[in-house]
């Protein structure tokens, strides 16, 4: 065995949890994802979805993307720079950057790969990245990819943040990067505070509408959107993969940052262009979500109920302002166990162990979808109960 194998072989934590048969992880799901799944022959509700619009077994987003795929055909065999261009590429950014507010957009093949390619290609070395302690795994590697000084504040603390910005020598770029949404917690960045500090320090501002996007906003146009502060946000990321039932991401900007992107950014100039289909169900997604304010509507109105009724049970539930509701167990094998037998009272949820958050800050992540009905809620509200219960933790 090489250097490398011996390394790697010392690595059992998956088998030791494996072999107590709570290991939560790579579940393999028999159809499509709607608020009922089909796993291991049976029914179980799906609380663990990022598909908060609803629409990924929507017959209209399904048939936009069959209809794309005999059109185009199932790939573009080549990047956006050089062959991978379709019209409907061109379209899809048209229409996103009018939906975020901005002059243009780009469209990615992946979500990670718009912040792991768009922000090291804003900073130099002498400049400095900015993010939030609890900013997602894809921003992490985005500014590890930088050559710039990186600075962290404390989640949400607009004092720490004014501390990082304070150490930026003058004359230098400061790109505050945050979650508008954050997607294990739920809660919101506080975007008026970051805005007045930009102002304040001459700063650049980047949110991440990963989990915004088809939430908050007028008809879903995100955070941003919510709080009135579009125009003071230099950059719009958002991703495909979640309420608008695709795979693929984009960021939108002003014209002279979009321009610098499209011929720097990394991820956009040497990887494939988003497949034909995916293309076409986030751009018919993006259509339903304007076009249906009621499905917005819907997804407050089950969050909402489903808050009150974890309030009313006693979780502990933080912070959270969104349709992710943590559900906290503080303790990583029992996290794995609620899990484990969350599934068997017939509720798919998901754990959330470090690196996604500290040690003492474990849970499971409930996420709720706009097709959710009260009566799938008081279910799993129930079984969650009795789960946590069993194990001492409420």
């Amino acid at each position: 065995m090489d250097i490398l194998h011996e390394r790697l072989a010392k690595y059992t934590i998956p088998q030791e949890f494996m072999a107590k048969g709570i290991y939560p992880y790579f579940r393999e799901i028999e159809g499509k994802q709607g608020t009922e799944v089909e796993m291991g022959g049976h029914k179980v509700l799906m609380f663990a979805s990022n598909a908060y619009t609803g629409l990924t077994g929507d017959e209209r987003v399904i048939e936009a993307g069959v209809k794309a795929l005999r059109q185009y055909g199932s790939g573009c065999a080549g990047s956006r720079f050089l062959n991978g261009t379709l019209d409907i590429h061109v379209e899809l950014e048209k229409e996103l950057a009018a939906f975020v507010g901005k002059d243009e957009a780009l469209c990615f093949a992946t979500g990670f790969t718009v912040n792991s390619g768009v922000i090291p290609q804003l900073l130099s070395r002498n400049d400095y990245v900015i993010c939030d302690e609890r900013d997602h795994a894809s921003i992490v590697d985005g500014r590890r990819l930088a050559h710039a000084k990186y600075l962290k504040f404390r989640h949400n603390d607009m004092d720490d943040l004014e501390r990082q910005l304070q150490k930026c020598e003058p004359g230098t770029v400061r790109l505050i990067v945050v979650d508008g949404v954050f997607s294990m917690e739920g809660d919101l960045a506080n975007l008026p505070k970051i805005i007045e500090l930009k102002k304040k320090y001459g700063a650049t501002v980047m949110v991440d509408e990963a989990h915004g996007i088809g939430v908050f906003g007028r008809q879903g146009r995100g955070v941003c959107d919510h709080f009135g502060l579009t125009d003071e946000v230099d950059l719009i990321m958002g991703t495909f993969s979640k309420s608008l039932a695709s795979i693929g991401g984009f960021i939108a900007a002003d014209k002279v940052i979009i321009n610098y992107l499209k011929h720097h950014a990394r991820t956009y100039i040497f990887s494939a262009s988003a497949t034909p289909a995916a293309t076409a169900c986030a751009r018919e997604a993006l259509h339903i979500i304007q076009q249906e304010p009621e499905r917005i509507q819907a997804l407050w109105d089950v969050t909402n109920y489903a808050l009150k009724r974890f309030r009313e049970e006693g979780f502990e539930i933080g912070d959270t302002e969104s349709p992710i509701i943590p559900l906290y167990v503080r303790d990583v094998e029992k996290t794995f166990m609620v899990t484990a037998m969350a599934y068997e009272e017939g509720v798919f949820i998901n754990p959330v162990i470090p690196p996604a958050c500290a040690a003492q800050d474990t849970l499971v992540r409930y996420a709720l979808m706009a097709t959710h009905t009260k009566e799938q809620i008081d279910r799993s509200v129930d079984a969650l109960k009795r789960v946590f219960k069993k194990l001492d933790i409420i």
